[in-house]
């Protein structure tokens, strides 16, 4: 009997140098894979926060638009503010307009006889009238109608004077205040 000896040494050698080949080839492939998953990812991460960082430019370039407006909203505003201020005085500056003629003509619609006005002054809506009467009456009289005009309203008599040595008239001095009735019940 004969023996035969075959040596498996350079085979298994062989084999286990192919099976190390074969598991660092799927190594280097798994590195690889792993690589470009890695980079494929940092992209995508990337395009995500370019893409947002573009929404944050358009947000604010929106927001400044509208603080834009805004402000202009606001010097509209202002302007247009300042526009009824002028208005509303124009209004009562024609309202009031021919509220002197009308004080004036009520002045002398309400002056009875013997009695003269020597000087009328006004002091914001106060008058102060002073004047020359004959009688006490006289000046009672003056001071009912212009209790009962419609123009004014609570007069006060503050002095009344002789004139000359038999007191033949008598210098006053009231005052009274002005009202505003309404324009047109007054041209009925």
């Amino acid at each position: 009997m004969s023996r035969t000896k075959i040596n498996l040494l350079p085979w298994r050698e062989e084999k286990r140098k192919k099976q190390k080949q074969d598991f660092l080839g799927l190594l280097l492939l798994a590195a690889l894979l792993g690589g470009l998953a890695w980079w494929l990812w940092l992209m995508a991460v990337q395009t995500s926060v370019d893409h947002q960082n573009e929404r944050n430019r358009q947000v604010q370039t929106s927001m400044a638009k509208l603080d834009q407006r805004i402000k202009e909203i606001e010097d509209v505003d202002r302007r247009r503010n300042d526009l009824v201020e002028r208005m509303r005085v124009i209004q009562n500056l024609q309202s009031t307009r021919p509220t002197v003629v009308y004080i004036f003509e009520e002045l002398v619609r309400v002056l009875p006889e013997n009695v003269y006005y020597t000087d009328v002054r006004r002091s914001g809506n106060v008058f102060t009238i002073v004047g020359v009467a004959q009688t006490n009456n006289n000046i009672s009289e003056l001071m009912r109608r212009l209790t009962a005009s419609p123009w004014f309203g609570k007069p006060r008599l503050g002095q009344v004077n002789a004139i000359g040595e038999s007191g033949e008239a008598n210098r006053f001095t009231l005052t009274v205040s002005q009202q505003s009735p309404d324009v047109k019940e007054l041209e009925q």
